[in-house]
């Protein structure tokens, strides 16, 4: 769950919040804890492989809602990719001074995204094992950045010298809505349900602990980059905000560790991404909640979910820049998550054990966020917003069409996707 996002985000979050965007991280993980509750608790009483998907179709049944919702969580993960990749060429460039370069960063960024089809095709194995020393690589490189960047710096110079205030709380609460983006991997431990042993216990339990890492983790590192950098420093790096940082506290070996570290994570968490997407879009094309065309292609359809995976965070990848790709990214992921607690409270709380009051708090926390962040967007890139509410739009009217042609097709349910317990 730690990775690549923070990479991404960081900047962003310290240019919209200011001098206290370190309290950004810590609203995000409440709201991220609060959000949790209903994922435990579905993951509790039915454990699954089907994720997403299965907690969608248990509260609102195999129709227009949860086939949205759960299209919109996939493509979130694939936005996220491109999130990434673009995060990879970016660092991946700095050594030389390309960064600003656009086509030289798409095209890196297409090539990481072409190299994690690669390796998610030579098969699961290869995924596991790439993944495993990956993330042990990123998680041990990013806890040493922050923690020799406090040591060097303090935590007394750069942003945090400088004046705060709580006179554009607007923006510090948007800001809320990147920080979102970095802890909301644990949804993908929820697809886990049919692998895990004890699963009625233990994927609540691992989901508490990523956060609980997480956060820790995150915080050091919005620590080490304020205590480096002034905010102007920070917005105008927000794209390499860790490399950025790192030249001043710890010198050219730990701006290149830094950026080492950096392609490191990121390149291990588009390979997860695309295994993960790829898995989630052959269960929902299973499950019949969404169309499916091989174009002539040979091979299942996890091949093809493959192909059309990396063929879109591509796309976007070449097409955004880190920004929108992001702001996309939390309007899609805010929207899906809205819609879980909805439905959890609104037909599920009492089979599944859950409060009222902390699913409506967990939904209230979304929506005031969504909200923020769309007013600060549409001051800042009105371009963006309605980007992101032609695609929720089209998502739902695509299933809505998709599903009344195919209303006496017999439907799979989630337990077809995996092991159930």
């Amino acid at each position: 769950m730690i990775g690549a996002g923070i990479f991404a985000l960081t900047g962003q979050i310290a240019e919209l919040a200011g001098p206290l965007f370190p309290l950004s991280f810590i609203a995000g993980a409440l709201v991220t804890s609060l959000a949790a509750y209903s994922y435990i608790k579905m993951s509790n009483r039915w454990p699954s492989s089907g994720g997403i998907a299965m907690i969608l179709q248990k509260a609102y049944g195999p129709g227009v809602v949860a086939a949205s919702a759960s299209l919109l969580m996939a493509l979130s993960m694939v936005i996220n990719e491109s999130l990434v990749a673009r995060t990879f060429a970016t660092y991946a460039l700095r050594p030389f001074g390309l960064e600003s370069t656009g086509w030289l960063v798409s095209a890196a960024a297409l090539a990481l995204i072409v190299f994690a089809y690669l390796v998610n095709a030579a098969g699961n194995k290869s995924v596991s094992g790439f993944s495993v020393v990956m993330s042990a690589i990123k998680i041990g490189g990013i806890a040493l950045f922050a923690v020799a960047a406090i040591w060097a710096s303090g935590i007394s110079g750069g942003s945090f010298s400088q004046p705060a205030s709580l006179t554009n709380f607007e923006a510090l609460l948007a800001s809320v809505a990147f920080s979102i983006l970095a802890f909301k991997g644990f949804t993908t431990i929820t697809n886990s349900g049919g692998e895990i042993v004890d699963p009625h216990r233990n994927v609540g339990r691992t989901i508490i602990i990523s956060i609980g890492v997480c956060i820790v983790v995150y915080l050091l590192v919005a620590i080490a980059v304020g205590s480096s950098l002034s905010i102007s420093q920070i917005a105008e790096a927000r794209d390499y905000s860790l490399a950025a940082a790192a030249r001043p506290a710890l010198g050219e070996l730990g701006f290149y560790f830094t950026v080492a570290i950096a392609i490191a994570a990121t390149t291990s968490g588009v390979i997860a991404s695309v295994f993960a997407v790829s898995r989630m879009l052959t269960m929902l094309t299973e499950m019949k909640m969404i169309p499916h065309s091989h174009f002539g292609m040979s091979g299942g359809i996890r091949s093809h979910m493959l192909v059309y995976t990396v063929f879109v965070a591509g796309m976007l990848a070449v097409l955004f820049d880190l920004s929108r790709i992001a702001s996309l990214g939390a309007f899609f992921y805010l929207v899906m998550d809205m819609l879980v607690h909805w439905g959890v409270f609104r037909r599920l709380r009492d089979e599944v054990g859950a409060r009222a009051s902390i699913l409506l708090a967990a939904l209230a926390a979304d929506a005031v966020v969504l909200v923020a962040f769309t007013w600060v967007k549409l001051k800042s890139d009105p371009v963006v917003v309605a980007y992101a509410v032609l695609g929720i739009a089209a998502v739902f009217l695509a299933e809505w069409i998709y599903l009344a042609k195919n209303a006496n097709t017999p439907r799979e349910s989630s337990k077809s996707t995996g092991k159930d317990t």
